[in-house]
């Protein structure tokens, strides 16, 4: 049941009027993710139209919300979604629309604030092959080497960093400066928009309000000084990478696979979509290259060294491989990832986001690791 505050809330946006719809912000179905907090602390999204239009909506928002005795701060996210045609508040609450018309070019990249000196994506053009996994790990062994380091979900539909840094339920505070200040955890600066809305409902949103999340996400938080963000892309080579890659001068990329060829198909499509945005690939790592069974006998499940033969063909560098490994698994499950311990896993990280690191300021004083574990 929502509480008194949150219910005055509600009725203050829906003093608000949509306008399509003519009915209050709440009522059409434009609100998602309202987050109360005890001390007064206000956010939600506004689920707008494509254009500069929608600024006034979401300041008017704002100035209902912080009229409320008992709210302190007021934070909107704007996302953007051409709002032609009837909409529907059925389900969910996420609105259905016709259509949209044709969407923009992207906006040139000075349009996202640069938040750390070396921004790394961590991509795979294939699902389930490990992607977020090995982003965690290796944010995680990067700050343990001393650096300052953030981790970006920018998986909108499916975030799983809540799950595997430990944070679900935890929101964002809001700063003097009305930005939010991400969450500290296993010395890694993140963000995601997990923290923003209800992890038990779907987020139903087309391409245009995914780019203005990406873009609010990366602008509106206070990442401090940080020398290294790694990002976490959500599988394939669509519309969270194109923003990226055009919004944001993204220093790398590192790719994941698994070995077989299924995979490398895929990973032969995001080597060449980051080469045709001018984005150079540190790498490919090989996930889940084999298991080792109590015996010390290796079964290669999903087939052998493909990763590493793929790098080869395409002229990338092959990072290392990882085999099937439970504690992934455990510390993805509980929050407390691999590389916070010091398992032969966490050493693997370590070398991992070292030679990461050296590709970003292309030293030559330490090769790649290959076939770790060997």
């Amino acid at each position: 049941m929502p509480s008194a505050l949150e219910t005055q809330i509600r009725a203050a946006l829906d003093t608000v009027a949509d306008p399509v719809s003519g009915k209050g912000l709440a009522a059409s179905g434009r609100i998602s993710g309202l987050v109360v907090r005890p001390d007064g602390k206000v956010g939600f999204v506004l689920e707008t139209g494509a254009g500069a239009a929608d600024e006034p909506l979401r300041k008017s928002a704002e100035a209902a919300v912080a009229g409320v005795k008992g709210v302190a701060a007021v934070t909107a996210v704007l996302t953007a979604e051409a709002t032609t045609g009837a909409r529907s508040t059925a389900g969910s609450g996420s609105p259905v629309r016709p259509p949209p018309p044709p969407t923009p070019a992207p906006a040139a990249r000075s349009e996202v604030t640069r938040p750390a000196r070396g921004i790394v994506a961590i991509a795979s053009a294939k699902g389930g092959v490990g992607k977020s996994t090995i982003a965690v790990n290796l944010a995680v062994a990067a700050a343990r080497s001393g650096l300052r380091v953030g981790l970006l979900d920018a998986d909108i539909f499916g975030p799983s960093l809540p799950t595997m840094m430990g944070t679900v339920g935890r929101k964002p505070q809001l700063t003097a400066n009305k930005k939010m200040q991400p969450l500290l955890a296993h010395g890694v600066t993140t963000i995601s928009i997990g923290y923003l809305v209800d992890p038990d409902n779907p987020v139903v949103w087309r391409g245009p309000m995914v780019m203005s999340a990406i873009v609010q996400l990366i602008n509106d938080t206070d990442w401090g000084d940080l020398d290294l963000l790694f990002i976490d892309t959500p599988p394939g080579t669509g519309e969270v990478q194109l923003t990226l890659v055009q919004r944001l001068p993204l220093d790398g990329a590192v790719i994941v696979s698994t070995p077989q060829e299924v995979a490398l198909a895929d990973v032969r499509r995001g080597v060449a979509m980051f080469r045709k945005t001018a984005v150079p690939v540190l790498g490919i790592i090989e996930n889940m290259a084999w298991f080792e069974q109590s015996d010390g006998t290796r079964v290669h499940i999903f087939g052998d060294g493909g990763a590493q033969r793929t790098a080869t063909e395409l002229g990338v560098p092959f990072l290392g491989a990882l085999p099937i490994l439970p504690v992934l698994r455990e510390g993805g499950d509980v929050g407390v990832p691999a590389a916070t311990g010091e398992s032969n896993a966490a050493e693997a990280f370590k070398l991992l986001a070292a030679a990461i690191s050296d590709a970003l300021t292309a030293s030559p004083s330490k090769p790649a690791p290959s076939l770790l574990f060997e």
